[in-house]
């Protein structure tokens, strides 16, 4: 949740994300720290590292929009109902559950009390259902697996 704040307040979003609004906020903060504007090596490092938290923030905000979780709600719904946990990873309060049909959601703000219930269930994926997966706030996870 620390992250969410974070990048809501480095774009100035109070409540809900607007998409447009969220768009022209990014774009005027990458002509302003992109770093081919700095010709001084330090200010051009620290334009990068900039930059890339603007982009990460950005891309994190777009997935958990309020529009692009409409977009997505069929797709996500098949994914809850129909395929299977079959791994999950929590660290505080951010649990992220890897599907039987290849979708990884990560959820935020779950609590240890409800993640030990989740970890215990016999039935985790009805668990999971009724508990977690349309109760706290999530998005998709941008899977990087390597093949080896």
């Amino acid at each position: 949740m620390k992250r969410i704040g974070k990048y809501k307040r480095l774009f100035n979003v109070e409540k809900e994300i607007d998409l447009k609004e969220l768009k022209t906020t990014y774009r005027n903060f990458v002509k302003e720290w992109h770093p081919d504007k700095f010709q001084d090596e330090e200010k051009k490092l620290e334009a990068e590292e900039k930059t890339t938290e603007i982009i990460e923030a950005y891309h994190f905000l777009i997935s958990i929009a309020p529009e692009t979780k409409e977009k997505n709600l069929e797709e996500y719904t098949k994914t809850i109902t129909t395929a299977n946990v079959i791994d999950y990873d929590f660290k505080h309060t951010y649990l992220e559950v890897e599907f039987s049909d290849g979708n990884t959601y990560e959820y935020f703000g779950v609590t240890k009390n409800i993640y030990k219930k989740f970890e215990k269930a016999k039935a985790i994926n009805n668990f999971g259902r009724r508990h977690i997966f349309k109760k706290f706030l999530y998005r998709k996870a941008m899977k990087t697996k390597e093949t080896v």
